[in-house]
C-alpha cells in the first residue's frame, strides 16, 4: 500500500466478497422473492419488523436469517425452548452460535441465571459470555463457578462488565482473597495497566498497604527495587509475584537497569523455573530491541534458557547486521527445532558456515532452506542451482462434484446473500462454511469458489481452512488479463503486480482497508488520484475499485517505483508497502548485498511483504507454467548482483 505505515497494513479486508454472486443452475434457486427477502432482511435488521411481508419470502434460503433478528429482538423475554430450538433448526448455519451467544448475554444481563445455563452448552467462548455463564453457576455448582471465576480474575487487563457480579460474589466467599487480588495488580503492573493496577490496590487489605507502597515506588523508579527490603506483604506473601513483576515492568524502561537488578536478585531470591524464563525474556527482548549490545554477553549466556521464536530472531538479526557470523551460527544452533528448521534461518546458517569457510555444512543448510516454498527457499535453490521447491497439494474436482457443492445449504445461502447485496453477511456465512467443513469439503469450496469466478472466495477459504499447498486456489488465475495487459503496456513484470495485489488485498477487489486503500492493488485515494491525473484518467473516485482501472493505475505507481530504483524489485516492493522516502533513507545505511539489504528493513511488516510478492509472484509464475518451476527465477542476475546502496537510486 503506497505511503502507509505498517500498522496500517494490519488491516481486516471488507467486504470479502463483491455483490456479484456465484453463477448456480437455476433448480438451485431460492423460492420466494430475492427482492422481498432484500427488504425483509434490511427491516428485520434495523428493526422494522412491521416491513417484512412473510409470505413473500417463506421457503426462501434465508429466512433463518430474518427468524435469527426477530427472535433476538425478543430477548429476553423469548424462553429458552424457542432459543434452543432456533439453535436445532439452524445448526449448519452461523446464526445458530449467534442466538446462543446473544441469548447468554441478554439472559445474563438481566440476572436470569437459569436461562442462561439453559441455553448453553457448556463453557461459551467469549469473555463476555464466560462471565455470565460462571455467574449462573454460582448457585449450581460453586466449586466450577470458583474454578471459571478465578481463571477469568487472573488476567493483567481488565475484564468486562458482565464479570462483576462473579467477582464481587467470589470476593465475598472468599474465593478470591488478598492474595489473588495482589497476584492480578502485578499482571497488570507487567502489562502497563496502571489504571487496574490502582483499582486493585484500593482493594486491598489495610496489611498489605506497604506491599501497595513499595509497588509504587518501583514503579515510579525501577532503582528503587534494590530498596524495597526482601517481604513483600503480609509474611512476605506478596514476594512471589512482586519481583517477577517488577523486573519485567523494569525491563519495558530500561533492559540495562532490569539485568543489573535481576542479577543482584536471581541467586537470593527463590524464583520458579517459569519465572525466571520469563524475566530473562523481557530483559533480553527490550535489550534486542533497543540495541543493548553491552548486554550481549549474558544474552548469548541467557539465550539457550529461552522457547520464545521472537528473542532468536532479534538475536539473530542483530548478529547479521553486525556481520557476527559466529553468532549467527550459534543462535540458529539453538532455536527451538520448528524455528530453526524454517527456511529462513537455515538459509542465514548456511551463508554463515559459508563465511566461516564450512562448505559443506552450508550446502546442507542451504538444501534444507531450499526444501520449502518461501523467499528464502528459493534463495537458496539458486545457490544450490536447483529447481524451486512448490510443494504443491494436487486435487482435482469433477463438474458433478462441483454441481452438488453449489447446492450446499451454505453455498446457497452464501450464494443468495451475495445476490441480495449483504456482502458482510456472505462473509461470515462462507467463513462458517469452511471452518465447520472437513478437509476434503474445504477444499471442494475453494474449487467452487475458482470455477464460479470468485477468486477472493477461493482464497479466504485457503486462509480459514488453513490450506497453504492448496496453491492453485490461494493463487487464483483472477484478471489474469488485465494484469498481463498493464503489465505489458507499463512495462512492468505481470507476475510482480499479480503477486502484489494477493499480498494487498488477497485478491478482493473490494477490499477497503481502515486507513482507506482500495481495491485490488490497494490504492490511497491521493495516490490514484495523481496517478490517473498523470496518465489523463483523471482522479478515479471510487471507479478504483472496478479491477482494469485499478490494476492499470496500480502498475503505472510501481512502474514509477521501479524506475525510481533502476528496475530493482526489490526496493519497488518496499517503496510500494513503506513509502519511497523510507527506503531512499534504508539504501543510504544498506550493508550492500540484496539479502543483508531485506534483513535490514527496520519495519518487521515491510520485510515480510517484500518476501512474500516475490514469493508469490514465483507461484504466479509457475503455475502460469502448469505447475513447472523451469525457468522461474525469484531475482534477476541484477537484482542479485547489485550493490544495494544509494547506486540504485535514479539522479531526481
Amino acid at each position: 500500500m503506497p505511503f502507509a505505515r505498517s500498522l496500517d497494513l494490519l488491516r481486516r479486508l471488507t467486504p470479502l466478497v463483491t455483490a456479484t454472486a456465484l453463477s448456480l443452475p437455476a433448480t438451485a434457486m431460492a423460492q420466494g422473492s430475492d427482492s422481498a427477502m432484500r427488504t425483509a432482511l434490511e427491516a428485520a435488521r434495523s428493526g422494522n419488523f412491521s416491513l417484512i411481508n412473510e409470505s413473500a419470502i417463506r421457503g426462501h434460503e434465508l429466512h433463518g436469517y430474518v427468524e435469527y433478528y426477530q427472535l433476538r429482538e425478543r430477548l429476553p423475554a423469548a424462553s429458552p425452548q424457542e432459543v434452543l430450538t432456533y439453535i436445532s433448526a439452524n445448526s449448519d448455519a452461523p446464526t445458530g452460535e449467534w442466538m446462543r451467544e446473544q441469548a447468554i448475554i441478554r439472559y445474563g444481563k438481566v440476572g436470569n441465571y437459569a436461562n442462561v445455563l439453559a441455553v448453553a452448552n457448556g463453557e461459551p467462548p467469549t469473555t463476555e459470555e464466560q462471565c455470565y455463564y460462571y455467574t449462573a453457576q454460582l448457585s449450581q455448582n460453586p466449586t466450577l463457578a470458583a474454578e471459571g471465576g478465578r481463571r477469568l480474575w487472573r488476567v493483567g487487563k481488565s475484564q468486562p462488565d458482565a464479570c462483576d457480579t462473579l467477582f464481587s460474589s467470589l470476593r465475598s466467599r472468599g474465593e478470591i482473597n488478598d492474595q489473588e487480588i495482589w497476584q492480578r495488580m502485578m499482571l497488570a503492573w507487567e502489562n502497563d495497566q496502571s489504571g487496574l493496577v490502582s483499582h486493585l490496590g484500593g482493594l486491598l487489605g489495610p496489611s498489605w498497604s506497604s506491599a501497595v507502597a513499595a509497588q509504587q515506588s518501583v514503579a515510579t523508579n525501577s532503582s528503587a527495587l534494590s530498596r524495597v527490603g526482601s517481604c513483600i506483604g503480609p509474611n512476605c506473601a506478596g514476594n512471589t509475584a512482586f519481583f517477577p513483576a517488577a523486573l519485567k515492568a523494569a525491563a519495558h524502561t530500561s533492559a540495562s537497569s532490569a539485568l543489573a537488578s535481576w542479577q543482584q536478585l536471581s541467586g537470593a531470591s527463590p524464583f520458579s523455573a517459569q519465572d525466571r524464563q520469563d524475566i530473562e525474556r523481557e530483559i533480553m527482548y527490550w535489550g534486542l530491541r533497543r540495541d543493548q549490545r553491552q548486554m550481549l554477553s549474558w544474552i548469548d549466556q541467557a539465550l539457550p534458557r529461552q522457547s520464545d521464536p521472537e528473542v532468536f530472531e532479534l538475536r539473530t538479526r542483530l548478529a547479521i547486521r553486525d556481520g557476527d557470523w559466529a553468532a549467527v551460527e550459534r543462535t540458529v544452533g539453538i532455536m527451538p527445532a520448528a524455528t530453526q528448521g524454517a527456511a529462513r534461518w537455515q538459509y542465514w546458517l548456511g551463508r554463515a558456515l559459508e563465511q566461516r569457510g564450512q562448505s559443506a555444512a552450508a550446502q546442507s543448510a542451504f538444501a534444507k532452506a531450499a526444501s520449502q516454498r518461501d523467499f528464502f527457499a528459493f534463495v537458496a535453490a539458486d545457490r544450490l542451482g536447483q529447481p524451486y521447491n512448490l510443494n504443491m497439494e494436487n486435487n482435482r474436482f469433477s463438474d458433478t462434484e462441483r454441481a452438488q457443492v453449489a447446492g450446499w445449504p451454505s453455498v446457497r445461502r452464501t450464494n443468495a446473500l451475495l445476490r441480495i447485496g449483504q456482502d458482510g453477511l456472505a462473509n461470515l456465512e462462507w467463513k462458517h462454511a469452511v471452518e465447520t467443513a472437513s478437509p476434503r469439503d474445504a477444499r471442494l469450496l475453494a474449487d467452487y469458489a475458482v470455477h464460479a469466478g470468485q477468486p477472493a472466495m477461493a482464497v479466504q477459504a485457503t486462509i480459514y481452512g488453513k490450506m497453504l499447498d492448496a496453491l492453485p486456489y490461494r493463487f487464483p488465475a483472477a484478471y489474469r488479463d488485465n494484469f498481463m495487459r498493464w503489465g505489458q503496456t507499463n512495462g512492468v513484470d505481470p507476475y510482480l503486480l499479480m503477486g502484489i495485489a494477493r499480498r494487498e488485498s488477497a485478491y478482493n477487489p473490494g477490499a477497503i482497508s481502515p486507513a482507506g486503500a482500495r481495491g485490488l492493488m490497494q490504492l490511497m485515494p491521493g495516490t490514484a488520484s495523481l496517478v490517473g491525473s498523470r496518465i489523463g484518467i483523471g482522479d478515479p473516485g471510487w471507479g478504483v475499485l472496478e479491477p482494469d482501472t485499478n490494476i492499470r493505475l496500480g502498475s503505472t505507481y510501481i512502474r514509477n517505483m521501479l524506475d525510481r530504483y533502476s528496475g530493482n524489485r526489490i526496493a519497488a516492493a518496499a517503496a510500494y508497502n513503506a513509502g519511497p522516502g523510507r527506503v531512499d533513507d534504508w539504501l543510504r545505511s544498506s550493508p550492500g548485498e540484496f539479502d543483508l539489504f531485506v534483513e535490514h528493513i527496520p519495519f518487521k511488516e515491510t520485510r515480510r511483504y517484500v518476501r512474500a510478492v516475490l514469493e508469490y509472484r514465483v507461484v504466479f509464475e509457475s503455475l502460469a507454467n502448469n505447475g513447472s518451476t523451469q525457468g522461474v527465477s525469484v531475482l534477476t542476475p541484477q537484482e542479485r548482483n547489485s550493490q544495494y546502496s544509494v547506486s540504485l537510486m535514479a539522479s531526481r
